[in-house]
């Protein structure tokens, strides 16, 4: 299979610094810290050193104040509070479901808001990353779907939301104290606010620094990214990122596709499942996850189930099954416990792991597919006023 060029996506991306203002480390690789650091008067020869010091301190310590990097001399701390910051986007309210979900409302430069979502479990702890402020797929289940795609986020945006959520959960490990091997927040899954294949370089750094072994630690293993299926840039998941896939199906005929996830328009079933058969390092212990929302008399028939299992022949995959979170206006049902266990049953008899997601943070709208930031949703609500008055939107 031939695919085309990789897609750019014509979506605004506000620069990392003002120009007359210091440069923000956060969301800067390795590389274009040290390339930063020697336009700012870094001797070359010291620069990769002054690099492994400030981003330990930064990712492994979680340290904001240049003053406190005690293993620089003072000149040098002088030196980089000139000429950098390292800033992070605000958390602009928390919300804590009576599951424990936490769902932060976090302010980006410009004044645009995303939603981030800290799922806890018994085993691990999971962040629900956004990529960028809304999402231009419309898919016709998804809640910030129906929010106009405003622009990318950063590399320091997106593992801006990260080290937030470290802050909040009190994570950032203590010099001098015993080592701590428990991990809070040890699974990022890049589900949240828009769709990351159309943000792939700024996904790809964030996640670079995410799993750098002397910064976060995180392991390639425990970060997922999600897509809808933009399938030029799958590949380049595998052998620039190399985390986890999962795919946002939802359906086994074009038909109800192009309905519930529109850019199978562009790229239809037959396409994107000839590209996860050539991805990369694709085994059973590294298998896609397909992502199947369950939507009552839509897609969630016998037939569907074994068309599904039909369609995914021959790849590694296990089948998540989302049970339809429910937002106000929605224009779908839930399906039935019983029917999404028959489903289940069809999926697992054919040799496939088929879970039944359990939803978590319904009550604070910060279940899949719920997202949306606040000030979108007050925005619609002034627009509807306003149209009721006869009166112009907002």
């Amino acid at each position: 299979m031939t695919l085309s060029a990789p897609i750019t996506q014509h979506v605004h991306t506000i620069p990392r610094k003002a120009p007359d203002g210091p440069a923000n480390l956060i969301g800067l690789t390795r590389d274009g810290m040290r390339e930063a650091f020697v336009a700012a008067g870094t001797p070359e020869k010291q620069a990769k050193m002054r690099v492994n010091q400030v981003w330990q301190w930064i990712y492994h310590w979680g340290v904001r104040d240049f003053a406190q990097m005690t293993n620089l001399a003072k000149d040098y701390r002088a030196l980089l509070a000139q000429h950098f910051v390292i800033a992070l986007p605000e958390i602009v309210s928390k919300q804590v479901s009576s599951d424990g979900t936490r769902k932060y409302l976090v302010r980006i430069a410009g004044g645009h808001e995303v939603e981030t979502v800290y799922i806890p479990e018994e085993d691990r702890g999971t962040l629900c990353v956004s990529s960028q402020v809304g999402c231009t797929l419309t898919c016709s289940f998804c809640h910030t779907g129906t929010q106009k795609l405003v622009r990318n986020l950063t590399a320091g945006e997106i593992v801006g939301q990260v080290m937030l959520v470290r802050d909040d959960l009190g994570e950032w490990p203590v010099p001098g104290a015993p080592k701590d091997e428990t991990r809070l927040l040890s699974n990022i899954v890049l589900m949240g606010m828009g769709e990351p294949l159309y943000n792939f370089d700024a996904v790809r750094d964030a996640m670079k620094i995410s799993m750098d072994a002397e910064g976060l630690q995180l392991s390639r293993r425990r970060i997922t990214l999600s897509t809808s299926g933009v399938v030029p840039e799958i590949a380049r998941t595998a052998t620039e990122i190399g985390c986890n896939l999962a795919i946002s199906f939802h359906a086994t005929t074009d038909a109800v596709r192009d309905v519930l996830v529109p850019i199978n328009k562009r790229w239809n079933i037959a396409t994107l499942l000839d590209a996860l058969r050539e991805y990369p390092n694709l085994s059973n212990s590294e298998r896609i996850t397909f992502e199947y929302v369950m939507l009552d008399g839509v897609n969630d028939s016998d037939e569907d189930a074994r068309r599904l299992v039909t369609l995914i022949e021959g790849i590694p995959a296990k089948i998540n099954l989302i049970p339809f979170n429910e937002w106000p206006g929605a224009p779908y049902k839930r399906s039935s416990n019983n029917r999404i266990r028959a489903f289940a049953d069809i999926i697992y008899k054919a040799g496939y792991a088929s879970p039944i997601r359990t939803p978590r943070g319904e009550d604070i709208m910060a279940a899949c597919g719920q997202l949306k930031s606040a000030t979108e949703r007050a925005r619609k609500s002034r627009d509807a006023i306003a149209a009721e008055a006869g009166l112009p939107p907002a």
